[in-house]
């Protein structure tokens, strides 16, 4: 069985997003479903997407990638101009690096130990 999974984050204001998340993901997004949606393929079958919902939800979004590169991923974000909002390391040495959209969306990206 093939599952897609298409993770919906709400934005006020969707020309800034689109340029942040852009930054984020180091890419532009894969394909534009309309004019007030973007979409980003992460891997295969695993998108993320932004939608303008001005006033509506924005702000409340809360996702985590694991990845097996993080250290490479996070250098690579830095130098595109994005700061994490947190970093944590827990007690079984996984790391989260937390970063935050201009509407306060949580977009965390997660890694083994070192």
């Amino acid at each position: 069985m093939t599952v897609d999974l298409f993770a919906g984050i709400p934005v006020n204001d969707y020309p800034a997003a689109l340029a942040w998340y852009e930054r984020l993901f180091g890419d532009p997004p894969m394909f534009f479903p309309n004019d007030k949606e973007a979409v980003w393929e992460l891997a295969e079958h695993r998108y993320v997407y932004i939608e303008e919902r001005t006033g509506h939800h924005a702000g409340h979004a809360l996702h985590t990638l694991f990845v097996d590169d993080l250290d490479v991923r996070v250098a690579a974000i830095t130098a595109r101009g994005l700061t994490p909002t947190r970093r944590e390391t827990y007690a079984n040495g996984v790391r989260k690096i937390t970063y935050h959209d201009p509407d306060g969306n949580e977009i965390g990206f997660g890694g083994g130990p070192q």
